[in-house]
């Protein structure tokens, strides 16, 4: 059975648009340095599981699109290269800190607002809109997952 998930991403580092012009309209989710987000991809993130793909960090942060888990986890190779703002210098090939996975887009959508979000009764316990939550990648429940399908296919 499928696993919910929001994955935020910037979007002036990959956006819903970048996700749809990637080839084979997917990406590595790389970057993550939260042990919490990468126990989530490591533990329990599958092949099929879906994501809601979150804008964050940016002028109307919200979900943008509906995406899938499309792989098992590997090194993220970011942590490896001294060029990339991800590097940690503490991890090596051997024993790697950090993963990475990858995420292909079902569908973009309107943007649902992060305002809209909180302003639903039914998504009040979805942890993205808790106080001082900041994980990158966090597990939707299946109520809140129909909950946000529903909205974003009454606007459609």
């Amino acid at each position: 059975m499928p696993r919910h998930w929001l994955m935020k991403s910037e979007p002036d580092e990959v956006s819903i648009d970048d996700l749809a012009r990637a080839p084979q309209q997917t990406v590595p989710w790389t970057g993550v340095r939260n042990y919490q987000a990468r126990n989530f991809m490591r533990d329990d993130m599958r092949p099929g599981d879906d994501v809601l793909f979150y804008h964050s960090s940016c002028a109307e942060p919200g979900i943008a699109g509906l995406a899938r888990i499309a792989s098992g986890t590997r090194p993220d190779t970011t942590q490896f290269d001294p060029a990339s703002p991800y590097f940690d210098p503490k991890s090596t090939p051997e024993m790697p800190r950090w993963l990475e996975i990858d995420v292909t887009l079902v569908r973009k959508t309107r943007l649902l607002p992060l305002r809209e979000l909180r302003g639903a009764p039914e998504l009040a316990t979805m942890r993205v809109l808790q106080p001082g939550s900041r994980l990158s990648i966090t597990p939707v429940s299946a109520d809140e997952w129909h909950a946000v399908l529903q909205r974003l296919d009454a606007a459609a």
